[in-house]
């Protein structure tokens, strides 16, 4: 079969010729599967039964397999992939917030995400913020700029806005400067700057200097859900990444999310089933001094492979200790870490070894990474390391050849994320081409035979969207377009897809039964819109999933597919900007936007024309509002 069939997609009753007591719950046909798997890479039909792939093969193959209960699903001749794992995704934190805020992620004009702020403003009560927080660079819109102060001072003059950019910098209007109580006798954090005028009063501008945490701790004085619609948002959240194809994520923790009070929505929700993406998790000490006694008093009482093949603790991290941790933003010089930092981080990394508890560490830098080595081989020459425990690094932009041999020699693997398709022009401008050529050297990381994921950090660096990521792999550009590595250290769209698939799964020690598609793997996969094996590489980031499966149940379904996934509950609040405006912008719903944009706007004019508001003129359809 070379192409897609005419017929439509069946779900529902199909009868069959003779009983067979082995039929599948789900069959998908007519597909290019692409399994993942060396020993049989490609099949046209695929069976699950009790939430594992019973059987592949063609569509003659596996008719004995529909009985009665069997759904069948007609892929169309599309292609069908291994349900993708984001290796490093901040998805339960992402998912108590989602409903909050206005994702700029995908949107390709600064005059239509400023149009979309202004409309929230009208949307969102009084005492509420509008947060913008991450997933857009200003590289991406075609003004190639970020927006002014002054900006969302005419678009919002009375809510607060907070717009997040990377971990560099955010902007504040006058309002949310008010919110946050920030005045001329306000002092600087350590490691942040609040950027004053003349005057010396706050103009609205922060910067992580090179700290993030001025950003976060500002963001968290906006309000918060209450516990029910922290339940929607990650529900809403969850079919949101299943949107893109995502099954799986390793959630990476970060700062201001404590446990167990962060995670009880997540245990909730999958408690009660409605987990629609597998989740193995971390912890991560969140008060500097307390770190070991925070570790301490979870190794007694929970440990790693706790939980189900949904929700489960994979470890400690991203960071172990705050002194240890450097910050990546690439418009400011790398940060010197402190002196003597080791002692704590030993002790931090004795204490999981001593308890069977593995580890991931937030490492963007090479200076970082060869003095967090030279603690593991003091404790590998002791016979304590790794001790069977798995461990890795995130990040790693500037790891050098060095390095990766001293990983590779202590059985270490490494967790890459897009974090330069939306950083490269600031990594370019501070260190120049050649530097930036190797900005992960990932090539040179599966030349050594490591362990290598991939990923995202969303969602407050990069977008959620993995194909922006997959993007970035084989082309080595950044969502401006700009190129940052030579052809050596590219990779093939099949090894970029396995870091999503199968590198997730080695991580979690799941490799068995995830990551590829196989008889006794989990029946998780996508179909997508597109052929990411074939199609031009400038359609890569825009491919979706048409329907999206998680242990043989249906979980995101559009096109053709419709109304075969569950019913999620209406988002709420009523006002979210998710209820408007959804989450990634994908080029297909701006152009509804802008459409809806323009009609309103050409109406408005026309009521003010006749009432003799404004002058009869030709449109422009350009408000005087962003016109600075």
């Amino acid at each position: 079969m070379t192409g897609p069939s005419m017929s439509m997609p069946v779900a529902g009753l199909v009868p069959a010729q003779r009983r067979e007591p082995a039929q599948a719950d789900l069959l998908v046909r007519n597909a290019k599967v692409f399994t993942g798997d060396p020993g049989r890479p490609e099949a046209r039909a695929i069976a699950i039964r009790d939430g594992r792939v019973a059987a592949l093969g063609d569509d003659h193959d596996l008719a004995h397999l529909v009985g009665p209960g069997t759904k069948v699903v007609d892929a169309l001749g599309r292609r069908v992939i291994p349900g993708l794992n984001d290796s490093h995704l901040h998805v339960i934190r992402g998912g108590l917030n989602y409903v909050l805020e206005l994702r700029w992620d995908g949107v390709r004009s600064l005059r239509q995400a400023l149009a979309m702020l202004r409309e929230q403003a009208g949307r969102t009560p009084k005492g509420q913020w509008i947060r913008v927080v991450g997933g857009w660079t200003a590289e991406q819109f075609a003004e190639r700029r970020m927006p002014t102060v002054a900006e969302l001072n005419a678009a919002a003059p009375d809510t607060p806005v907070f717009v997040l950019h990377l971990y560099q910098s955010a902007l504040m209007n006058r309002a949310a400067v008010r919110a946050a109580g920030f005045t001329r006798d306000t002092p600087d954090p350590r490691g942040g700057q609040i950027v004053r005028g003349r005057d010396g009063e706050p103009n609205g501008v922060l910067l992580a200097a090179p700290s993030a945490l001025i950003l976060y701790s500002t963001l968290v004085k906006a309000p918060a859900l209450d516990e029910a619609d922290r339940r929607t948002s990650t529900r809403h959240f969850l079919r949101e990444l299943n949107r893109f194809g995502l099954t799986s994520a390793v959630d990476a923790a970060g700062g201001f999310q404590n446990f167990p009070d962060n995670y009880a929505t997540v245990v909730d929700l999958a408690r009660s089933g409605e987990l629609t993406l597998r989740i193995a998790y971390h912890l991560f000490p969140q008060t500097a001094g307390q770190e070991l006694a925070d570790l301490k008093r979870w190794t007694e009482v929970v440990k790693p492979g706790d939980g189900d093949e949904w929700l489960r603790l994979n470890g400690a991290g991203e960071n172990l200790t705050w002194a240890a941790a450097d910050f990546e933003n690439f418009s400011e010089p790398r940060p010197e870490l402190a002196e003597g930092y080791e002692t704590e981080f030993e002790s931090a990394v004795r204490l999981l070894l001593e308890n069977g508890w593995g580890f991931r560490l937030h490492a963007t830098y090479d200076e970082t990474i060869r003095r967090d080595l030279a603690v593991f081989e003091k404790l590998a020459s002791e016979g304590l390391f790794p001790g069977g425990n798995r461990w890795l690094f995130d990040h790693a932009e500037t790891v050098s050849a060095g390095s990766l041999d001293r990983i590779a020699a202590l059985g270490g693997a490494v967790s890459v994320q897009n974090r330069m398709s939306f950083q490269g022009a600031a990594f370019l401008d501070r260190y120049g081409a050649e530097a930036a050529a190797h900005t992960p050297p990932v090539r040179a990381m599966l030349d050594r035979g490591l362990t290598v994921a991939a990923g995202t950090d969303a969602t407050r660096v990069s977008s959620y969207n993995p194909w922006v990521a997959l993007h970035w792999l084989v082309t080595g550009r950044t969502v401006g377009g700009t190129s940052l590595y030579p052809a050596g250290n590219l990779i093939d769209r099949e090894t970029a897809l396995g870091l999503y698939t199968r590198g997730g799964a080695q991580l979690t020690g799941e490799q068995d039964v995830k990551g590829t598609l196989r008889e006794g793997s989990y029946g998780d996969l996508a179909i997508l819109s597109d052929d990411y094996l074939t199609v031009p590489e400038g359609v890569i980031p825009d491919i979706e999933s048409v329907l999206t499966v998680v242990g043989g149940r249906i979980v995101y379904a559009t096109a053709e597919y419709e109304g075969l996934d569950d019913a999620l509950p209406p988002v709420s609040p009523e006002w979210s900007p998710v209820a408007r405006f959804g989450g990634y912008q994908s080029g297909a719903r701006q152009a509804s936007l802008v459409a809806e944009a323009v009609a309103e706007s050409e109406q408005h004019r026309r009521w003010r024309v006749a009432r003799g508001s404004v002058p009869q003129t030709t449109p422009s359809f350009v408000d005087p509002c962003f016109d600075h």
